[in-house]
Parts: structure tokens; sequence; C-alpha cells
């Protein structure tokens, strides 16, 4: 049933199960809200906005509501190459972790793509979610497909955390093209969090 079809129950018993086909998952009545037993895209959880999921909605990706930075660095002032080449889903939590354990000795006190995303917290029904990550070039082309649903994106370009020799993939949010890019660019980035 739709959600419409839903909250025309007068008086759900506790307990009651539906496939809600508006969201596209499973809801359960809990005596005085529905909740969802599986999460979905475009779902408010979690600090931000569900844009992947998989595992039958039990595991996937979050984004932040807004942009951490409109224009920033990749690198911390000096031009090297971390390692941070992995992509996938998880990728960019293991290449943000990399790129600023390699790149804070440069400049203890400068601000890059990685140590952007990675600060960042925010809290959402009193629990302060603090693992955010720069998304990998992959994790980013899903969060690209994703954009009318999480909103807030301008068309610029936006850093990924996966490296190649001295360059870094960035995606066009104009077009959804990856491409390698000098690190001392500056361009957007958008922290994303895994569930």
């Amino acid at each position: 049933m739709t959600s419409t079809q839903r909250d025309a129950i007068a008086s759900p018993a506790t307990g009651l199960t539906i496939y809600n086909s508006t969201i596209n998952a499973f809801q359960c009545y809990n005596g005085t809200a529905w909740y969802s037993t599986v999460h979905y895209v475009g779902e408010s959880y979690g600090g931000g906005i569900v844009f992947f999921v998989y595992d039958n909605g039990q595991h996937g990706l979050i984004a932040a509501t807004a942009d951490q930075s409109s224009g920033i660095a990749w690198q911390n002032g000096v031009a090297r190459y971390t390692g941070a080449s992995a992509d996938g889903v998880g990728a960019g939590k293991i290449n943000t972790a990399i790129a600023i354990t390699i790149q804070m000795p440069d400049n203890n006190f400068g601000n890059f793509a990685a140590k952007v995303c990675s600060d960042y917290s925010v809290t959402s029904g009193g629990v302060k979610y603090g693992d955010w990550y720069l998304p990998s070039n992959y994790e980013l082309n899903l969060l690209y497909l994703q954009r009318t649903t999480v909103g807030g994106f301008t068309t610029n370009r936006y850093w990924s955390s996966t490296e190649f020799d001295d360059l870094s993939y960035r995606i066009d949010f104009s077009n959804g093209n990856s491409s390698l890019s000098g690190r001392t660019n500056t361009f957007n980035v958008r922290a994303i969090r895994s569930f």
C-alpha cells in the first residue's frame, strides 16, 4: 500500500506490518508511529540522507545534507602520493584515513578535502555522528546519481578520495564526468558515512 493508504488506517494494531510502495520498504506500527524495518534511498537517517542501500536495505551510504566546503584543495600544501587509491563502496573511509595520516605532517594546521570531511560531525535525534569521510570515486558517482534526491549540490566539481599517481579523481556535477585533476585545484566536497 502507499503512504496515503497506510495513513488512512484509523487505528492500526501495534505490530501491524505493511509494505509501503511509496518508499519501497516494509513498515511496522509500534503503537505510536510507523517505522521502517529497512532503510531506503531518500530517507533522512543517521545524520543525513540515505543515497545507496544494499543487503535489502540493511546497509548503505548516507550523505551530509550540505557541502563541507565549496572550494578546497585535495592536498595539504605538499604534493605527494599517499596510497589512497582504493575504489568501491567503503573505500572512501580507508582512503580518507590514509590521506589524513600521510598528509597531516605536511602542515599540522592545514585543511584539505579528506580532513574537512573527517572533521565533520552532526547531532541528530540526540546522537552525534562523527564518522564521516570523503567518498571514493565510485561512492561519489553513486552520490551524483542521487544528487536530486539528496539535494543541495552545485553544478561544480567534487573531489573524491581516490587518487592515481600524483592526481586525484573528481566528478563534475554538471554532467557526471569523472576525471583526474591536479590536487592544488579547489573543488567542493560532500562528506558521507556508512551504516
